[in-house]
């Protein structure tokens, strides 16, 4: 865990971090210098920008999503895309972005396996700036990217750091300015043929800032980072201790009360000013169901632009899960805290109110302010969350069978800046929810001037790893629903990345999960943005107050079929080959979401397990059994008599389906079915497989 400052200290200056430099408030001239100073001012970010710029995303994105809501918009093999692939003094070098007029790279992400999965090759990358042929950083890209080659933690990381290194997701956040243009290139010898998904694979996500023309940028060079090093220090520094120092003359404010369901406390503050701190600490009974029950409401100037559940706006979700960012705080005492800057003309109200059944004690509550210069640029900072709950995913596990879609987060007509989300959701299967691509659409644009390559890589990380992460920029305070089901939250936060709209800013995800499923999934947006600014996402009072999911039954309701006796429960009394094992998946329809599975038996190897009835008789008998395309061909047997000769389990798709035996007699107490492998479909995977769900058995009048 990264340290925690006090919240009150001797105030430092940021225009101390560019001594000698031209301020970036109304800079004629933008550095590398002025850049680190703006990312870890955070007034910069709660007003429109000067001089203004727009900004974009070059990524590795499937080329095949060409138009909304086409067949191939959801297309998902994002690697190895390029803008074109140029020869360059006899290097064949395939070009990530080309851009013209003076900008910035202000964010870098990259992910990569090498051929057939193996090693990454390393190869190099090179960064031209301004027309030049010659290249300002050259190197391999797995060193310059988060390898330190350029600049050390935290402006230069790589997470999971318990996997592969060519499993993490890969970050830079280093400025890079330039003058007239950028071009990104990387060459290696053994490039992945698109589509093929063979050879090498890089994913790649490029953020940059371009401003207006006229606007003079200093461009980076080989010499910036040795003359900027004293500066480089100090910012590193602070992002790394997420440095959250107040100004001696902060006014503080305490709100504390115990509030009952149904019931609300509330702050107000006047004055010109801006809010620097919240901090909150609740105590409940139920706390994961108070932490999304009890909501945060803000009105500034008498227009209401937060709401938002409070564990959700801190960025831990529906769970403490102790983290810190450069915006938030979240401790192991369930303290919470927030440090975005939230200016006001002449009041503000913050309201806490308890949505749930059970009284809430906001133990601590604290604001600090200080004075704002309002001005014709001054934003008020704006949350919203919105929850779908037992939202049915598709499969995708076929390229035909694509089923995403689209979800819109938010989106906000006005003028403004988008600065960040957070993501909290349970999944409630064994495999990856977060195949879906952000896409960005500002100012009315057709197609996204974003469009990404995996939620995970959005969010900084990389192949659906569950581990543990937090940085300045992005966090997962919780993985633990990646890959089988559970909660998980990420939250991503900008600085330098932050969007700047002038008319709107459309935020859309894409919901893609390996699984035909049912998920709980919550989005909460935050932006700043000029009064008058509308958006489409409401309060939604029924939405917080829903009882938050515990277990995955919470939000699947397995299918149960009466009287049967279910097939993870018989006792099995021989096995002669392969392996047994209770199979636990939701989205099946098995009852009970369960099932005995048999798997890598051969040819006559046989299973045998015993199930009780009350009474001798004659049995109607039915078997809850899976097909799918591994499964075997089967001899079924009650009591040592074949019941079924031959029964084919094959299918392409999983499916659970019952099988109705003849008329079985049965013994009061313990009777056999016994399963017995004869071989497998010619189109199956010859796994053998054999699944029991469920055995029902009805006595004949």
């Amino acid at each position: 865990m990264k340290s925690r400052h006090t919240l009150i200290g001797s105030w430092i200056v940021l225009m101390a971090l560019s001594a000698g430099l031209a301020t970036v408030a109304g800079a004629k001239t933008i550095t590398f210098e002025s850049l680190l100073t703006e990312m870890v001012d955070r007034d910069r970010i709660a007003r429109l920008p000067s001089p203004s710029y727009t900004c974009k995303q070059a990524s590795s994105y499937d080329r095949n999503s060409t138009e909304p809501g086409s067949p191939t918009w959801w297309a998902n093999a994002d690697r190895s895309y390029f803008v074109r692939v140029e020869e360059n003094a006899g290097r064949k070098e395939h070009v990530l972005m080309d851009v013209k007029g003076p900008g910035a790279v202000v964010r870098f992400w990259a992910t990569w396996h090498g051929p057939g999965g193996g090693p990454f090759s390393n190869g190099t990358m090179r960064v031209y700036l301004d027309g030049s042929t010659e290249p300002t950083i050259e190197g391999p890209m797995a060193d310059l990217i988060s390898g330190g080659k350029l600049v050390g933690e935290p402006l230069s990381y790589s997470v999971s750091p318990k996997t592969a290194y060519r499993h993490r997701g890969h970050n830079l956040y280093l400025p890079i300015p330039y003058a007239k243009g950028c071009k990104i290139t990387y060459e290696t010898d053994v490039l992945m043929d698109l589509g093929a998904r063979k050879g090498e694979a890089l994913y790649y996500q490029i953020n940059y800032r371009t401003y207006e023309p006229g606007t003079v940028v200093e461009s980076f060079s080989k010499k910036t980072l040795a003359q900027t090093k004293a500066t480089l220090d100090r910012v590193g520094k602070m992002l790394k201790e997420n440095d959250r120092r107040m100004p001696d003359r902060a006014n503080e404010d305490n709100l504390t009360a115990r509030i009952m369901p149904g019931e609300e406390c509330s702050l107000r503050i006047r004055g010109r000013k801006a809010i620097r701190l919240m901090q909150f600490r609740l105590k409940a009974q139920d706390l994961p169901q108070a932490l999304r029950s009890t909501v945060i409401k803000i009105a500034f100037d008498g227009a209401p632009t937060v709401w938002c559940p409070i564990g959700d706006f801190f960025g831990t979700g529906y769970h403490v899960r102790p983290h810190a960012t450069w915006y938030t705080d979240v401790t192991g005492d369930e303290r919470l805290s927030c440090y975005w800057v939230m200016p006001f003309r002449r009041r503000a109200r913050i309201v806490v109110q308890n949505l749930g059944k059970e009284p809430v004690e906001l133990a601590e509550g604290k604001v600090l302010t200080t004075s704002w210069n309002w001005d014709d640029r001054s934003c008020y900072l704006h949350a919203a969350w919105k929850q779908w709950a037992g939202i049915k995913t598709q499969s995708n596990e076929k390229a035909r069978d694509l089923g995403a879609m689209d979800l819109n987060w938010v989106t906000v007509k006005g003028q403004g800046n988008y600065v960040g989300d957070v993501l909290t959701l349970f999944n409630t299967a064994n495999t990856w929810w977060g195949e879906g691509d952000e896409k960005i659409y500002v100012d009315g644009e057709s197609f996204p001037s974003h469009i990404g390559t995996g939620t995970e890589d959005y969010y900084g990380y990389a192949w659906c790893k569950p581990e543990y992460f937090e940085s300045a920029f992005h966090a997962q305070p919780s993985g633990d629903g990646n890959l089988v089901p559970g909660f998980t939250v990420n939250s991503r936060y900008r600085a330098l990345d932050a969007i700047p709209f002038t008319k709107s800013i459309q935020f859309d995800m894409e919901l893609w999960h390996w699984a035909k499923t049912t998920m709980d999934y919550a989005p909460t947006t935050f932006w700043y943005a000029r009064p008058g600014a509308t958006w489409d996402v409401k309060p939604d009072p029924a939405e917080a107050k829903r009882r938050v999911p515990r277990k995955m039954e919470d939000i699947v309701k397995p299918r149960l079929v009466k009287g049967a006796i279910e097939g993870e429960t018989v006792a099995i009394v021989e096995r002669t080959g392969g392996s047994t094992e209770i199979q636990n998946i939701p989205h099946f329809g098995w009852s009970g979401n369960r099932q005995l599975w048999w798997r890598l038996g051969a040819v006559n190897d046989r299973l045998i397990v015993e199930f009780d009835v009350d009474q001798a008789g004659d049995y109607d008998v039915t078997l809850g059994i899976t097909k799918a395309i591994d499964y075997a061909i089967a001899r079924i047997a009650v009591n040592g008599e074949t019941k079924i000769d031959s029964l084919d389990m094959f299918n392409r798709s999983v499916v659970a389906t019952d099988i109705k035996l003849p008329t079985c007699t049965l013994k009061q107490g313990k009777n056999k079915l016994q399963v017995t492998i004869l071989g497998a479909n010619k189109d199956a995977v010859k796994s053998h497989m054999f699944g029991l769900d469920y055995i029902l058995a009805t006595k004949q009048p």
